[in-house]
This record gives structure tokens, sequence and C-alpha cells, in this order.
């Protein structure tokens, strides 16, 4: 915060309300010392009067602390700046989850079929080759879990009978038969089972 600034705008608002420093104190209970300090900038006016302040001014704590008249359409603005800033980066931030789920399964996929060739190319079928192959299926399980956790974090599903857009609990994402971009799941507003289409940021997602 910029005391000056402030002490300035205390000093320019008293004037225009015809209040002499003295004339503020006695209607604040402090010392007109204390408004002298605070429009040099030497010090701030103390929450618990802060309030009162801005009511004998007529300004608003926002408009106390900035040392300036804030103008509505300008805070309506800078408002919907930030809301759009928000969404913007909520909206990068799914991309990059839903991206990261995409190349998790798609390495997962290619590992386990080049693992599973090597496998059967070089090791003698018996029990090290089912050995080695469980061992498989329980590292390609692990980003499995991932992906899933990562699918209920981004997005929703629409029902295909009602069009209602839903989010799964991560047991339901797990449990429920499912493709790239869609599960058959039982909606929760028409009861209806149907296979519900991935949605990420208002779009349907091919996978």
């Amino acid at each position: 915060m910029d005391q000056v600034k402030i002490g300035r705008f205390i000093a320019a608002c008293r004037k225009q309300k015809d209040l002499t420093q003295l004339q503020l104190a006695e209607e604040l209970g402090i010392t007109d010392k204390a408004i002298s300090k605070w429009e040099r900038g030497k010090a701030m006016p103390d929450t618990s009067i802060m309030i009162e302040l801005c009511d004998l001014l007529e300004i608003n704590v926002n408009e106390l602390l900035s040392g300036e008249r804030i103008n509505m359409e300008s805070i309506n603005l800078k408002n919907e700046k930030l809301l759009l800033d928000m969404t913007k980066e909520v909206e990068q931030k799914n991309k990059m989850i839903w991206a990261t789920r995409r190349v998790l399964l798609l390495s997962s996929l290619v590992f386990c079929l080049i693992s599973t060739a090597v496998v059967y190319r070089f090791v003698p079928e018996g029990i090290w080759q089912y050995a080695i192959m469980a061992a498989l299926v329980a590292v390609l399980l692990v980003p499995g879990f991932y992906a899933t956790k990562l699918d209920v974090t981004v997005g929703t599903y629409k029902c295909q009978k009602c069009n209602h857009e839903f989010a799964p609990t991560y047991l339901e994402e797990l449990l429920t038969p499912h493709t790239t971009a869609s599960q058959f799941f039982k909606c929760p507003k028409c009861g209806k089972r149907s296979w519900c289409r991935k949605i990420v940021n208002g779009k349907t997602v091919r996978f």
C-alpha cells in the first residue's frame, strides 16, 4: 500500500466534506495529530475506526486502501477479466491433464505389447514366462489406475438419454465398462444406463 497516496486521498476527501483535521478527529474520537500523520503518509488509520472513517468521508474501504476513487464499471471489467483468466487457466490445466492421460495410456500399451513380444520370443514357455507375464500385467495396472484418477479429475460425463452431465466417483469410474472416451454409467438424474460421452471444457472428447 502507498501510504503517501492514501494520506493525500484522505486529505482530499476531508476537504470535500468541509471538515478540518480537528473536526474529523473529534468525530472519530482521536487527536488531530493522528489525522495529520495519516495525511502526511506517516501512519495508517487503525482498523477499528477504518469503517467509521469511510462512512464520514463517504468512501468504501477499497477506495481508502487504494488511495483513489474506484469506478464501479472499472471494477466489473477487472472482475470479468479475472474470471476469464481463471477459466482459461482451468481449461489449460484440463487439457494438460487429459493429454497426460492419453500419453500414459498409449505408452503403457506400447510397453506392454513390446514386452509381451520379447517374453514370447526369448523366454521359454513355462513357469518363468507366466511369472513375467503376470508381472507385466501388474505393471500395466499402475498407470491404468492413475489414468482413471486423472479421468475423474477432469470434465464430466453426458447421459445419452437425458443429456444430464455428472461426475462419477473414482470407484464408479474404475468398475464401470468403458471405451477410451465413454463409459456405461447409470445416470443419477434419469436412472437409465447408457454409454455416456466424456465432456472436457464443454466439448465431447474422442480419446
